[in-house]
Parts: C-alpha cells; structure tokens; sequence
C-alpha cells in the first residue's frame, strides 16, 4: 500500500473543514472533526481527538480502496491519493459506482477519468473539490 501523504491530509482537512461540535452535514449525518461520521448529537471534540481520528479515517479509506481497487496503487501516488480522498468523503460503494471513470484508470486513461469524475452528481456536491481532484489526476502532481 502507497502511504498517506502530508498533501493528502491538508487536503482533506481543507476540503473537510474541522468542527468540534457534532453538526448534521449536507445529507443529514451526524458528523464531527474533519468529516467523521457517525458522530451523536451534542457530542465534542478536542482537537488531538479530530486528529487522531483523522488519521484512522485515512488509513481506513486507503485500506477500503486497495481492498477494492487493488491496481489503483500503480497509478502512482497522487492520483490514488485522488481516489482515497473520494473514498473519505463518500465511502468506497459510491466511488464503486464510477464504473466507467474506474476502468478509464485502470486503463490509464486519466484525462477520461478526469472528465468522468467531473461528470457526477458528486462533482455538482463538491464543486471545487471535484476540479482540483480531477486536475490532479489528469496530471498526477499535487496542486493547491
């Protein structure tokens, strides 16, 4: 398994935002930290909490996607830092319902991918994230 790169977490703690107060996020899930569910209503945090959560939440999505994709790997280390990201903020079943955008990875095709990602209701919830995603995995380098 590729490692859990520092650009990586900063992404997702800017992408994910930190609260330390349980809040109901978009879809109606009690979340807390940078992103974590199940969290319970009135629940609090401190901050080495979020982040000690935060790491095991990464290492869970990076376990799940090379559980699943276990070729993804070799696309190199930001754009399956791509796809764990995704993972993180949807769950591994919906990025397993980008069939078409996962095969164009597979195959190596990642300015397909890139259009596949960008093509998904996900895209529309996400909004830049999506396109700052997508451009890493059409150029496979860290961007802001």
């Amino acid at each position: 398994m590729l490692s859990i790169e520092p650009e990586l977490i900063d992404q997702i703690k800017a992408d994910e935002g930190l609260r330390l107060s349980a809040y109901q996020d978009t879809l109606g899930n009690w979340t807390i930290g940078y992103g974590h569910t199940p969290a319970t209503e009135g629940e609090t945090w401190t901050l080495a909490q979020a982040e000690e959560t935060l790491a095991l939440d990464l290492d869970q999505a990076a376990d799940d996607l090379d559980e699943a994709l276990p070729w993804a790997e070799r696309m190199g280390v930001v754009r399956w830092s791509v796809f764990v990201n995704m993972t993180f903020n949807m769950g591994i079943e919906h990025l397993l319902g980008f069939p078409e955008t996962l095969a164009a990875a597979q195959a190596g095709d990642y300015e397909k991918t890139a259009a596949g990602m960008l093509d998904s209701l996900w895209a529309k919830q996400v909004g830049g994230r999506a396109v700052r995603l997508a451009q890493q995995m059409r150029s496979g380098v860290w961007n802001a």
